[in-house]
C-alpha cells in the first residue's frame, strides 16, 4: 500500500508527495484500487497510434473542405461552378478558400508591408485581419497555388504538422483523455476552417514546457527556466491568434505562488524571488511579441495596424455567432451605431471581468489547497472569452478542445459541448444557404435556423458551466497537482506557504 503522506508537526496539514515515478504505486480517485506505473504507461506505440487517428481525423477534415473545391475555376482562380451555393448548401465552407480572393492572396503579395484599410473598413495591399505570424503562414500556403484549391492544399500541408504536435503534446501530458482531441468531430469540421491549428500548438507546447520541460533534464530543469520557455510559446501564440497571450496571467501567478513542490516538500521557487521571478515571464511575454511584431510595424506600419483596426471596426452581426447579436435583436442589427458602439466597450470590460474572477478564484484554491491551478484557470478565462466576446466563430472550438482534456471536467460537459457545436457548425451554413437562395429562413421556417439557436444558446449555457467546473476541477497533467493524495483518493489541503 502506497505510504501515507508527511504531514508538518506545526500544522498538522499534509505535505505534497513527490511526482510520481512511472513504477510508484498511484492511488486511484473515488477509492477505486490503486494501480501501478506499468499500468498507467502511456509507451511509444500508444503515442504513435494516437498521432496516426489525429492524421487520419485531419485526413477527413481536409476531405470535407475539399469537397468545395473545384472542379472549374474561372479568371481568378476562384472554384466553379455554383460556387456560393456550394459552400454553404454542402456545408464545406472554409475561410482559407473564400479568402482566396480579396487579401491579394492570389497575388502572392508578402502581408502587411503594402497594405492598409480603407475608411470603410476594406483591407487591400497585403493586409489580412489576423496577426503577424498568421498572415506569414497564409503567405506560405498560396506559395505556388494558382486557384483556391491550391491555396487550400497549400494551407492544409503548413498546418497539419501543428495538429500532429498538439495530438503528441496532449498523449504525453494526459495520455488516451488526447483522443478527446485526436479523433474529435471539431477537428473534422475546423481543422482547416481557418489557421488555427498553429496558435492551439503553442497553447498547449507552454502547458508541456511547463511541467514537462525539455530534454534529459525535463521536469528537472529549474522552474524559472520552464515557465519563462512557457511564456514564450504562449506569447507566439498571440501573434497567430491573441488568446494564448491572456494565459500569461495565471502562469505568473503559478509562479508567483512557488510552483509546485519538490520531492523533499520544498517549494520550487524559495519566498525570496517569487516576484522576481514572476516578472520575468511577463517580460518574456511582452518582448518576444514586441521582437515579433516590430519588423512588420517598421516596414510596413499601415498594413501592420490594419488589421488591428478591422477587428475593431467588425460589427455585431449575423456572421458573429455571438450573445450579442442573437440575444438582443432586433436592437442588434449592424445599422443601430449606439447598440455597435455599447458593445464595442462592453464586450471587452466583460471578457476582462471574467478574467479577473477566474484568477481570483484560482488565488483561493491556492491558498486552500497549496498549488495555482494555472491550467484551470487558463480554461475558465478561455470560456470568459468565449463566452462574451463580440464575435465566436465556428473554429474557436479548437481552442477549446484541448482543455476538455488537460482538465478533468465530466465527460457529460464534453458530449454536451460536442452536440451543440455540431448542431451550429452545420446549422449555420445551411441556414445561410437558405439565405442565399431565397428560401424561407424563420426559426419557424425549417431546422437549420434551429440548429443555430441550438449552437449559439447551447453553447452559451455550457461556457458558463464550464467556466465554474474548470475552476473546479483538477489538471490532468499531473494528478497530483494542488491535493495530496491519500489511498483512499481523498483531496486533502496543502499548506499555501
Amino acid at each position: 500500500m502506497p505510504a501515507r503522506p508527511a504531514t508538518d508537526g506545526a500544522t498538522g496539514t499534509a505535505e505534497a508527495p513527490p511526482r510520481p515515478d512511472p513504477e510508484v504505486l498511484v492511488p486511484e480517485e473515488n477509492g477505486r484500487p490503486a494501480r501501478t506505473g506499468r499500468a498507467l504507461r502511456f509507451g511509444r506505440a500508444a503515442l504513435a497510434a494516437l498521432v496516426l487517428l489525429c492524421g487520419l481525423t485531419l485526413l477527413a477534415g481536409y476531405a470535407n473542405k475539399d469537397r468545395c473545391t473545384g472542379p472549374e475555376f474561372n479568371e481568378w482562380g476562384r472554384s466553379e461552378p455554383d460556387y456560393q451555393k456550394r459552400i454553404y448548401g454542402d456545408f464545406c465552407y472554409s475561410d482559407i478558400q473564400h479568402l482566396w480572393i480579396g487579401r491579394d492572396i492570389d497575388r502572392h503579395v508578402f502581408p502587411y508591408l503594402h497594405g492598409g484599410i480603407t475608411e470603410k473598413g476594406e483591407l487591400f495591399g497585403g493586409s489580412i485581419e489576423y496577426p503577424v505570424l498568421t498572415g506569414v503562414l497564409v503567405w506560405l500556403g498560396a506559395l505556388g497555388a494558382r486557384d483556391d484549391a491550391g491555396f487550400l492544399l497549400g494551407s492544409a500541408l503548413v498546418m497539419a504538422p501543428f495538429g500532429l504536435l498538439t495530438a503528441w503534446l496532449l498523449g504525453r501530458l494526459s495520455r488516451w483523455r488526447a483522443l478527446l482531441w485526436a479523433v474529435s468531430p471539431p477537428l473534422v469540421l475546423y481543422a482547416f476552417h481557418n489557421w488555427d491549428l498553429p496558435v492551439v500548438a503553442c497553447a498547449v507546447a507552454a502547458v508541456y514546457v511547463l511541467h514537462r520541460g525539455w530534454g534529459r533534464a525535463g521536469a528537472g530543469l529549474p522552474l524559472v527556466s520552464r515557465a519563462t520557455a512557457a511564456s514564450v510559446l504562449l506569447a507566439l501564440g498571440f501573434a497567430f491568434k491573441l488568446y494564448p497571450g491572456a494565459f500569461v496571467a495565471p502562469l505568473a501567478l503559478y509562479v508567483l505562488a512557488g510552483g509546485g513542490r519538490t520531492a523533499s516538500g520544498e517549494r520550487e521557487i524559495p519566498q525570496g524571488s517569487r516576484a522576481q521571478a514572476a516578472v520575468r515571464v511577463v517580460l518574456a511575454a511582452v518582448v518576444t511579441v514586441v521582437v515579433v511584431n516590430l519588423p512588420f510595424a517598421l516596414f510596413g506600419y499601415e498594413g501592420w495596424r490594419a488589421s488591428f483596426t478591422f477587428q475593431q471596426l467588425r460589427q455585431v452581426d449575423v456572421t458573429t455567432n455571438s450573445i450579442w447579436f442573437w440575444g438582443f435583436r432586433p436592437f442588434s442589427d449592424p445599422a443601430n451605431p449606439d447598440f455597435q458602439a455599447m458593445v464595442d466597450w462592453l464586450s471587452p470590460t466583460l471578457v476582462l471581468a471574467s478574467f479577473l474572477v477566474a484568477c481570483l478564484v484560482g488565488w483561493r484554491r491556492f491558498r486552500v489547497e497549496g498549488v495555482y491551478p494555472w491550467v484551470q484557470v487558463s480554461a475558465a478565462m478561455l470560456c470568459g472569452f468565449l463566452l462574451l466576446h463580440k464575435v465566436h466563430s465556428p473554429q474557436y472550438t479548437l481552442w477549446l478542445v484541448p482543455f476538455l482534456v488537460l482538465v478533468r471536467v465530466r465527460w457529460g460537459w464534453v458530449l454536451a459541448y460536442f452536440a451543440a457545436d455540431l448542431a451550429m457548425g452545420v446549422g449555420i451554413f445551411r441556414w445561410y444557404y437558405a439565405i442565399v437562395v431565397g428560401a424561407p429562413s424563420g426559426v419557424y421556417d425549417g431546422f437549420a435556423a434551429q440548429a443555430v439557436m441550438i449552437g449559439v444558446w447551447g453553447r452559451a449555457a455550457l461556457l458558463a458551466g464550464l467556466f465554474v467546473a474548470f475552476l473546479a476541477a483538477d489538471s490532468t497533467v499531473d494528478g497530483r497537482i494542488g491535493v495530496g493524495a491519500l489511498p483512499s483518493g481523498r483531496r486533502v489541503p496543502l499548506p499555501a506557504g
